[in-house]
């Protein structure tokens, strides 16, 4: 992209990038999972990196990923409620909030209404 050999002082790369307005940002990951159809692919102590080029962000992952099967990735974090990352934390204490119970049963009613919060409500009230 910038020609000639040798490349270039990172630091010199820094300010070209922040001139031309890209913002870079490393982020401490534990793990990356990327899903597909067939297959998931788990990072462990990936380099990320996050680039903001006027709005659009873009990351990069560095490392070796291990390839397990579709939806097999991930369970450790979330253990116990295949709903905890469907449902936004936000709903689940909106609902808890307003119908005056327990965040646990507000996830469950979430879960059965399929994330409406009017329904979900309804159904504690």
């Amino acid at each position: 992209m910038f020609g000639g050999g040798g490349g270039l002082n990172p630091r010199k790369m820094e300010q070209m990038m922040k001139q031309m307005g890209i913002d870079v940002e490393d982020i401490e990951a534990e793990e990356v999972i990327i899903r597909t159809d067939e297959y998931d692919l788990v990072f462990d102590d990936a380099e990320v990196t996050k680039m903001d080029a006027r709005g659009q962000e873009t990351y990069q992952i560095i490392g070796s990923p291990e390839q397990v099967e579709a939806g097999a990735a991930g369970g450790a974090a979330d253990a116990g409620s295949d709903t905890g990352s469907a449902i936004p934390d936000d709903d689940i204490e909106l609902v808890a909030t307003r119908a005056e119970v327990s965040e646990k049963k507000a996830r469950e009613a979430l879960a059965a209404n399929d994330g409406d919060l009017a329904a979900a409500i309804a159904d504690l009230e």
